[in-house]
């Protein structure tokens, strides 16, 4: 049977950082093949071959399959050990400060908050959309993964927790509740006044990735207006974060993106507010109690923090620290 491996140590990945152990890998991924065999293919020896495939086999990524005596000549059969690998492990860098990797939608109060705790932890933040930052939360890629994720009930965050970690207890923190709205160019030149806008023919929008809370929100409204994307020129345009959405309408690339009140005070722009959501920081129990976590609880809980939150523009900090436990 076909299957598929995933990568999980440190000395596979080093093995297969060397391109002429990758190509024969690939190639036994195919079908068995001999040292012989593999000299031709590669125009190398059968020596160098046979270097590069102890080092695969003790790397566990191929195996001697089949050996076969042929007029009194041996021949060694070897194959990958899966028919595919996958290359999907978090490696962190080895140094005396703790690292936390933060995942998931992308927020500029977050980026304050990691600022905050840089001399004491080592953050670092992969802003991948809220959906994708919780599925990597689940396969351990990330220690916290940020979202804002709405359900249809009206509930914020916890169905989609309860969804994807049913066998494990799971907390969320509150960052902040954050208003979200239309970004569009100063003085609002193209007159936007709401979401049935983006289906006019003379604006150009700017989307969010696939599975960002953002996106997530605004394909519901779409369908429930009865806006079809196909009328929304610059809807297949996608950027991943508050930052470049606000970026591309100040440099005239497209005129209405769905984003942060934050984002447009950053670089000037006229916003009109849609709706306020709830921001929640999503990670285990055990990973709370790691060594470097409290630093950032505490960054996240102070007055500062909210005080700089706050003056970011379109944040409410009431809430900022709230702790729930999902079961």
């Amino acid at each position: 049977m076909n299957r598929i491996d995933r990568l999980q140590t440190f000395e596979q990945l080093k093995t297969l950082a060397d391109t002429r152990r990758m190509q024969i890998l690939r190639l036994l991924m195919a079908a068995p093949a001999t040292l012989t065999h593999l000299a031709g293919t590669l125009g190398q020896s059968p020596a160098w071959v046979r270097h590069h495939i102890l080092a695969l086999e003790s790397a566990n990524l191929v195996e001697l399959v089949e050996v076969r005596v042929t007029r009194g000549v041996t021949e060694k059969f070897y194959k990958a050990r899966a028919s595919a690998f996958l290359i999907q492990e978090m490696l962190l860098p080895e140094a005396d400060q703790p690292v936390i990797v933060l995942s998931g939608s992308h927020d500029l109060a977050l980026e304050l908050l990691a600022g905050n705790i840089h001399s004491s932890v080592n953050v670092l933040i992969l802003p991948v959309g809220s959906l994708d930052g919780l599925v990597s939360l689940r396969q351990g890629l990330c220690h916290i993964a940020g979202t804002h994720l709405l359900d249809p009930s009206g509930e914020y965050n916890i169905p989609f927790i309860r969804h994807l970690f049913p066998d494990r207890d799971t907390s969320l923190l509150t960052l902040a509740y954050r208003e979200q709205g239309l970004l569009v160019a100063p003085g609002n030149p193209k007159q936007v006044r709401s979401l049935a806008d983006l289906a006019r023919p003379d604006v150009t929008f700017a989307n969010r990735n696939k599975g960002s809370g953002t996106r997530l929100w605004l394909d519901r409204k779409l369908e429930q207006a009865g806006i079809p994307v196909e009328q929304i020129k610059g809807y297949g345009r996608e950027v991943r974060t508050h930052t470049e959405a606000a970026r591309m309408i100040q440099a005239g690339k497209a005129d209405i993106a769905l984003g942060l009140r934050a984002a447009a005070i950053q670089h000037d722009l006229d916003f009109i507010p849609l709706f306020q959501e709830r921001y929640d920081l999503a990670l285990s129990p055990e990973t709370a109690s790691q060594a470097g976590f409290q630093s950032l609880f505490d960054a996240l809980q102070s007055a500062a923090f909210r005080q700089q939150a706050t003056a970011l523009g379109g944040y409410d900090t009431s809430q900022t620290g709230k702790q729930i436990l999902i079961h």
